[in-house]
């Protein structure tokens, strides 16, 4: 049994706060999370700016109920804000670790360089009885690998006996990501020692009300995380490879997962012009490298990311092939695309199929393409290929030969066909859909969409 004085019992009684570094996606929606909790939290941002964005209030939130909390956090003083770690440590007994272990994309090599920045400003300003969380998506064995060594060296102190070190992965998906933390799903925890883990338990017992899933090791822990998003990186290369097999068979895909999901055990999931993000095509390559490190290849796993990192690929051949059997040549078309970020309804662009895919039209000779995203405001990658980035839709269509789809956003499955001819202002616009969000409310015959022949 914990006593009274212990960092949970503490920081729900208002004898300190939780201190959450890295205040992006994640950060925000576990600080929005403590904050309806009733709890003092502190955030540490290196970034100035968005800090300054917060403190003025014109941060732009994707999530209404995490901009409330916040909001009310900083208005009534439960939630202060700083770029310095160590200004709030001596405040705060709860420590939660959220900035991201990167991968070099080009190398595949992990870069744990700012998880070990953070760890040792984590460190510098540890004190005994703490309670240190991390949450990140990490290869199995950092927490206890990498972390933990760092924390130790710069504090002093050991887990375990001086201070408490525990794992518990962010589940969130971008969009709902305070449901996900406070109803949704269960929290999994894990801890160096039975009273991390008994600590870290009860902690999120009280923020999630699904309750928590204790495993047995932190490695166990850090490797369920990474599972779940293999798990749907695997299932989006099956149906990639089903929804074109669709094509040459002559069916329609859409129609057939319908009829295959009606059977409990089946999970199909959606296809599209690659998977982009920070996590799914991120994981993978977590598994493999520190597999292969101990002589184990996971062959499942290369073949669905080849899969995927070849469907931009896939996406401009058969937008090629479309226009051509119309008559147009994509070297000369002015092309609208509609979607920037990886998925529907964020911001995010990270490693978003949209770049590779503008990339391989500009490769092909076209010059003229303009991109739309409802919710990207600014994209350095566009910016690099110096193709322009709106978010009025009408200046995306107009006047354009062809626009092709490639972010199932909301506001995209609210467009016809009919509605893209007026905005185009050309009755003959070619639309390619890979992601099948537009609706074709006038039998309208120069669309085509992946998965579905015409």
């Amino acid at each position: 049994m914990m006593s009274v004085s212990d960092p949970v019992d503490r920081v729900f009684e208002g004898g300190c706060g939780a201190l959450v570094f890295g205040l992006g996606y994640v950060g925000l929606a576990l600080v929005a999370a403590y904050l309806r909790k009733g709890l003092r939290v502190y955030g540490v941002d290196k970034n100035l700016d968005k800090i300054k964005a917060l403190h003025l209030r014109s941060f732009r939130f994707l999530e209404r109920n995490i901009e409330e909390a916040i909001y009310n956090g900083l208005e009534k003083g439960m939630l202060k804000l700083t770029t310095d770690s160590l200004e709030f440590s001596e405040s705060a007994c709860v420590k939660v670790i959220t900035v991201p272990v990167y991968l070099d994309w080009l190398t595949k090599e992990i870069d744990y360089s700012s998880l070990v920045e953070v760890g040792e400003s984590v460190g510098s300003g540890l004190k005994k009885k703490d309670l240190v969380i991390l949450e990140s998506s990490v290869p199995p064995g950092t927490t206890e690998g990498v972390l933990k060594p760092v924390l130790e060296r710069v504090s002093g102190l050991v887990a375990g006996r001086d201070f408490y070190l525990a794992y518990s992965p962010e589940r969130i998906y971008v969009g709902h990501s305070l449901e996900d933390i406070e109803v949704n799903y269960p929290k999994i925890v894990s801890g160096i020692n039975e009273v991390s883990a008994e600590l870290a338990a009860k902690f999120y017992s009280r923020i999630s009300s699904k309750g928590v899933i204790r495993l047995s090791s932190i490695k166990a822990a850090e490797f369920s995380k990474l599972a779940e998003g293999v798990y749907r990186d695997v299932n989006i290369a099956l149906s990639n490879e089903l929804a074109m097999l669709s094509e040459v068979l002559g069916v329609n895909y859409y129609e057939v997962r319908e009829a295959a999901n009606s059977q409990p055990y089946c999970h199909l999931h959606l296809p599209g012009p690659g998977v982009g993000g920070p996590c799914i095509p991120i994981y993978p390559y977590f598994i493999i490298n520190i597999a292969t490190r101990r002589g184990f290849i996971p062959q499942l796993l290369l073949l669905a990311r080849n899969i995927n990192e070849f469907m931009p690929y896939e996406i401009v051949k058969r937008f090629e092939k479309f226009l051509r059997t119309h008559g147009v040549k994509v070297s000369s078309s002015r092309i609208g695309v509609l979607g920037v970020a990886f998925r529907g309804d964020t911001d995010d662009t990270r490693l978003s199929p949209t770049h590779d895919i503008i990339a391989l039209l500009r490769a092909r000779g076209c010059r003229n393409i303009v991109a739309h995203d409802p919710l990207v405001i600014k994209d350095e990658v566009l910016d690099q290929l110096g193709v322009p980035l709106t978010q009025d839709l009408r200046v995306a269509l107009e006047d354009r030969d062809a626009i092709i789809v490639l972010t199932k956003h909301t506001e995209y499955s609210k467009l016809t066909t009919g509605d893209i001819m007026r905005l185009s202002k050309n009755p003959d616009i070619l639309i390619y859909d890979s992601v099948n969000v537009i609706t074709n409310n006038n039998n309208y015959t120069r669309i085509e969409k992946l998965g579905i022949t015409t």
